[in-house]
């Protein structure tokens, strides 16, 4: 009892150190509140600049008050001016960039945050405390932090690259069945090479440096051949996935650092990266091990079997009658509508429905759009009331009663193969049941298939109509009539 008093008297707690201790918690409430925030679009914009200011506070305090052996932190103009780099590039790119480009977007913010993490670990390495190493050897809890930021990091960074390429339509699918075998390899090859790193004893670190480089290789491989063979349908789960990783990374390198804030919020994106990928598997009927190995998604002729039957097209001045005499209309907005920016047009055809009498929502699968929460951010952006925007599993039960549903641009989240098609690569997955409606408009450029690349038999239903043509000119030719009844 005696020693451990003396060692408590031993440690000095100055102001800064209160201040900055203070700051991180501060930090970190922002954070928890501005992650509540986000889950409701009238409140996302208060939460994002909430958890942002939590995240300047945290810098800020960092740059004044952090101390390393009592010496201040060094550079600070260096800092200053990365961070201001960051800061431009990053609002530039954001205001720049397309709506449908949102997920390729979140890929690559995503990389670069795990990239950021890779390099930490692959700097602070070799500068791991030699008294560390001398009575722990290399298994001490710094060099686990380390390793797993580094091997985390880098699976995170070139895994997300090849996401951005596959959202971005430049990279493929490869159908190479030994992708998995490769995969599995170099997943036991990574975690080896960790233990192998962590049994070097009390080694010190700059002699073994060259071990970091070849794990930090491997990761960056491992994050390619990861992502590579997952098909184009999956891609919400990985973009999930792999910001689950960033989290983890970033909460290892706060532990490295002792920055609670960091590790804070590391766990929080890492946790809920992390639900929010379980509840995708879900959304899709998957198993996260099934995604992971990449067996769905890149294309396949589904139902082969079944004969197409024919298309029945629908003119302008008919879908303008049948939606306007109709008492209830639902509209299943998909990747199609964000790419023809149609979603203004679209709130305003559904207000104009609204003033003669038709009740109006919005059935959202939550995969649709290529990324989780796609389309409910495009249709806020409208200013669509985020009360008629009903999630696929509680409208599925009304569609009976639903006298019109419009169909703008999806594809997979509408298609009856997932439930009466067992050799369909969708079979089981959760979508929007729009043909037990009474009528059924699907508004599209022509009968190319969807982002899984299988037939949609939807198309060839007795009571689908097909309307054809640009979707944003199309609505705007549905509203120029529905104005002429």
């Amino acid at each position: 009892m005696k020693e451990v008093i003396e060692h408590l008297q031993t440690i000095t707690f100055t102001m800064g150190d209160s201040v900055l201790e203070l700051s991180y918690l501060i930090a970190a409430i922002f954070f928890v509140f501005g992650l509540k925030m986000l889950s409701h679009p009238e409140s996302a914009r208060k939460g994002n600049i909430l958890a942002a200011s939590g995240m300047l506070l945290a810098i800020v305090t960092t740059i004044l008050f952090h101390e390393t052996n009592g010496e201040p932190i060094k550079n600070i103009g260096l800092i200053i001016i990365a961070i201001a780099i960051g800061t431009i590039l990053g609002w530039l790119i954001a205001k720049k960039v397309k709506m449908t480009a949102m997920p390729q977007l979140v890929s690559f913010f995503n990389g670069m945050g795990g990239a950021a993490a890779a390099l930490i670990a692959i700097i602070e390495f070799p500068r791991m405390a030699p008294e560390l190493i001398e009575t722990q050897g290399m298994l001490n809890g710094q060099a686990i932090s380390i390793l797993l930021g580094l091997a985390i990091g880098g699976v995170s960074f070139s895994g997300s690259m090849v996401a951005f390429g596959k959202l971005a339509e430049k990279i493929g699918d490869p159908k190479l069945k030994f992708m998995r075998i490769i995969n599995l390899a170099f997943l036991i090859g990574l975690l080896a090479f960790i233990v192998i790193i962590l049994a070097q004893g009390h080694t010190q670190p700059r002699e073994i440096i060259w071990m970091a480089y070849v794990l930090l290789g491997v990761s960056l491989l491992y994050g390619i051949t990861f992502v590579l063979p997952i098909g184009g349908a999956d891609m919400p789960v990985v973009i999930s996935l792999l910001n689950a990783f960033t989290g983890v990374t970033a909460a290892m390198t706060g532990f490295l650092y002792h920055n609670q804030a960091m590790l804070i919020g590391g766990i929080l994106v890492g946790s809920a990266g992390m639900i929010l990928t379980l509840l995708m598997c879900k959304a899709m009927n998957r198993s996260l091990l099934n995604v992971i190995l990449g067996a769905f998604g890149g294309g396949g002729a589904a139902a082969a079997h079944h004969e197409a039957g024919s298309v029945r097209e629908i003119t302008v001045s008919d879908a303008a009658i049948l939606l306007s005499y109709s008492q209830k209309v639902v509209i299943v907005p998909g990747y199609g509508l964000a790419v023809a920016q149609a979603q203004h047009i679209c709130y305003e055809m559904e207000k104009m429905l609204e003033e003669k009498g038709v009740d109006v929502r919005y059935a959202i699968h939550p995969v649709a759009g290529r990324m989780p929460g796609h389309m409910n951010v495009l249709l806020a952006e409208a200013d669509v009331s985020y009360e008629k925007l009903i999630e696929s599993d509680q409208i599925n039960d009304d569609l009976p009663n639903v006298d019109v549903v419009v169909v703008i641009g999806a594809n997979d989240v509408v298609n009856p193969a997932a439930m009466d098609d067992p050799s369909s690569p969708i079979y089981g997955m959760p979508v929007v049941k729009v043909w037990e409606a009474k009528n059924v408009i699907v508004m599209k450029r022509g009968m190319g298939k969807g982002y899984a690349a299988i037939e949609n038999f939807l198309f060839f239903n007795p009571k689908t109509r097909m309307l054809f043509g640009h979707a944003k000119q199309s609505i705007q030719k549905l509203i120029e009539e529905i104005k002429s009844l």
